[in-house]
């Protein structure tokens, strides 16, 4: 039998009450040395990077359903200073940060000395794999098998698997828009959530050039159509308002949630200290605390949805000697 308590645990963990999301996404590694300074990432340290995750986690995951950190300079650092909120649903990242190969068949790998058990190890509620992905890119395959591998080290660890897929063109120099990105992030869902995790992580199906909302409403509808797992919304750093409108419409077609991250505290990380934290603990909550009263009143609950968590059979007696 396969009761899946720790899963269904880490899943509970990471939601409101009501079972929707909205976690706080801090797991950049590479990229928040451009967040923090855009004319010289180079320069950036790793005390500086540290430091500016403790001050967002301590002021934000409060306030946010779970917090989303990476195994180098994050998550570890934040638990053992007590950034970390001790009751908090906590999210890890599975894989290296960037690609291999070229930018057309891009190649996901899971970050070299780190694995789900580590990460279970640590007291994570979840892991979260991010995968390249393009269903006609040369490598699809390969990267359909890493996904499998991820999903099956995260069912015997039984932690709950939350995946990631970023799309890309397969013309290089070329970004995915219009009509074409909508195709690719649909399929996507289609080709991946059958093949294992627990909460798929979803771009929003039209980059920011398109604002039809009517063109919004069937992409996301066909989203929710095309995908096995629930569902919550990535911000892919758009700005906050915008942000807010592409979350009404996916909650209204199904979505449970959101994971967002620079929308949120994206002008903190140039600010002096003082006027970071300042920041963060107005501006930032501010718009944390609309994203969860938000998603907790039009997104669908994760467990509404069936799924290999809501068939596992209850545990009777004696179950125990099987687990």
């Amino acid at each position: 039998m396969t009761y899946v308590l720790g899963a269904r645990r880490g899943i509970e963990a990471c939601a409101s009450e009501r079972g929707t999301f909205a976690v706080l996404a801090l797991d950049h590694r590479q990229n928040l040395r451009k967040e923090l300074r855009p004319d010289d990432p180079a320069s950036v340290t790793y005390d500086q990077m540290v430091a500016f995750k403790r001050a967002v986690v301590r002021t934000l995951a409060p306030v946010a359903t779970g917090t989303l950190l990476d195994p180098e300079i994050g998550a570890a650092q934040c638990i053992a200073d007590g950034s970390m909120p001790a009751r908090a649903g906590l999210l890890v990242a599975i894989e290296a940060t960037g690609y291999l190969g070229s930018s057309t068949a891009r190649i996901s790998r899971v970050l070299d000395g780190w694995s789900v058990a580590q990460a279970k190890r640590m007291g994570a509620s979840a892991a979260k794999l991010l995968v390249y992905y393009h269903p006609d890119a040369a490598n699809a395959a390969d990267q359909e098998r890493l996904l499998a591998e991820v999903a099956s080290d995260c069912r015997d660890a039984d932690l709950p698997l939350f995946v990631e897929p970023i799309s890309f063109s397969l013309v290089e120099g070329q970004k995915l828009t219009g009509e074409a990105r909508r195709r690719v992030v649909i399929e996507t869902a289609r080709r991946l959530t059958p093949i294992g995790g627990d909460v798929l992580k979803a771009e929003f199906p039209y980059d920011p050039s398109v604002d039809d909302r009517d063109r919004w409403r069937a992409a996301c509808a066909e989203l929710d159509a095309a995908s096995t797992l629930p569902w919550v919304l990535l911000s892919g750093g758009v700005d906050e308002a915008t942000f807010e409108a592409q979350v009404e419409t996916a909650c209204d077609a199904g979505a449970s949630g959101v994971l967002v991250g620079r929308s949120v505290w994206a002008e903190a990380a140039t600010m002096a200290p003082d006027a970071r934290d300042a920041f963060l603990a107005t501006t930032g909550r501010e718009r944390l605390r609309r994203l969860v009263d938000l998603v907790d009143v039009r997104g669908r609950p994760w467990h509404d949805r069936p799924s290999r968590l809501t068939a596992a059979p209850v545990p009777g007696d004696g179950w125990y000697t099987g687990y």
